[in-house]
């Protein structure tokens, strides 16, 4: 029996226009997802391309099927930048218009009036490609994530061979061949899209649950202004790090960092340039430090690094590197870096806990202070501890 590709498109519409409702009220409204919200949009335009195509064999298809392309291959393209969400910043706007661009033009220049699959080898090709990318976005989030995230990858990497395939077929037999319409043709494609849509979009929920817990733990963890950890965040991670430590016996350093003159940069220029000026300071050590340290924002302008396997002296050196990165740093308004003031305590066998090592590490910071500021002091070995 022929599929009825018209009824199926239909079918398609009404199935994308419902996910559409109910991922919005019970995932995006209740989530607030970056996650979600790709999806959301991508069922919208889903529907709104499908039903462009509805229009096809009318007077009408000069346009509505050049926009039904466009529309689709928005659509992948968010699904895409849903995938990307989870583990990287938004994608810049000129790539997520690149391929409807693209795909438009192609049908424009195609003789959409007479022609019904105008466009049809960029349509095939960006559709595969955007849905490929999707996959590959969900293979490389972290195993922590959901397990959700495998079959997803999978179901998106076998709709995009199918696309490739299509486009293959395409450019090789042609629209109207027997093999493209039987395992390729609109209605197939359509029905085949329909039933993977129903079974990805409520297999999504869980990813994006997930993406509001990280985001709500991150905020938990990280010092707004900054990007670094908070107070309380470090002192937790760092307290289990010593343990790692003492149990290897490792060394390590502790640094206490405080920008001097701090209130006069906000006096002089404002809260805005103190701001900025902290966050050039959190710049310059994420820049300089490793994976796996530890850095926060202990309070105010002051700041605390935990460096497993690190010799006060290779400690130190990284100090200097720090206030090179920040004195390449030219402030807004005019408004000059402050420099930066350092205490550090180094990590031996015995060491007592971190309270002792923070102690011994400010110690050390306020003899930099009384110094005359701009430099970095060495706390004597703290004692050793109780047997």
């Amino acid at each position: 029996m022929q599929l009825d590709t018209l009824t199926l498109r239909v079918a398609f519409a009404i199935v994308a226009f419902t996910l559409a409702l109910l991922f919005y009220f019970a995932a995006y409204r209740s989530t607030r997802s970056p996650y979600s919200g790709w999806w959301c949009v991508a069922l919208t335009l889903f529907l709104a391309g499908s039903a462009s195509y509805l229009l096809d064999g009318t007077a009408h298809q000069v346009w509505a099927n050049p926009l039904g392309s466009c529309l689709l291959v928005a659509g992948a393209v968010c699904v895409w930048g849903g995938a990307r969400s989870l583990r990287a910043p938004r994608p810049p706007s000129w790539q997520l218009a690149a391929a409807p661009a693209v795909v438009t033009v192609a049908a424009a220049f195609d003789s959409p009036a007479v022609n019904t699959w105008s466009g049809g080898a960029a349509f095939l090709a960006l559709m595969s490609l955007m849905l490929g990318f999707a996959s590959r976005e969900l293979w490389r989030l972290e195993p922590g994530y959901s397990r959700v995230r495998i079959p997803l990858a999978i179901v998106s990497g076998l709709l995009s061979a199918y696309y490739f395939c299509r486009m293959v077929v395409y450019i090789g037999e042609g629209p109207n061949s027997k093999v493209f319409i039987t395992y390729f043709g609109s209605a197939v494609t359509t029905l085949v899209t329909m039933v993977l849509l129903v079974v990805v979009s409520f297999s999504m929920a869980a990813l994006s649950s997930e993406q509001q817990t990280r985001a709500l733990r991150a905020v938990a963890t990280q010092d707004g202004l900054t990007g670094l950890l908070n107070r309380a965040a470090f002192v937790e991670l760092a307290s289990d790090e010593l343990q790692r430590l003492r149990r290897s016996r490792a060394a390590g350093s502790v640094i206490l960092a405080d920008l001097d003159h701090f209130k006069t940069v906000n006096d002089t220029y404002g809260h805005a340039a103190g701001d900025a000026a902290l966050q050039s300071f959190a710049a310059a050590c994420i820049g300089t430090v490793r994976s796996t340290d530890l850095v926060g924002r202990y309070g105010g302008e002051e700041f605390i690094f935990l460096l497993p396997g690190v010799s006060p002296d290779r400690a130190e050196a990284i100090t200097a590197e720090i206030n090179r990165q920040l004195k390449a740093v030219r402030g807004a308004g005019g408004a000059r870096m402050p420099t930066v003031s350092y205490g550090i305590a180094p990590i031996g066998h015995g060491t007592p806990g971190l309270d002792e090592l923070i102690a011994t590490a400010d110690a050390a910071l306020y003899r930099a202070k009384s110094l005359g500021r701009n430099r970095t002091v060495l706390g004597t070995d703290s004692p050793q501890s109780p047997k």
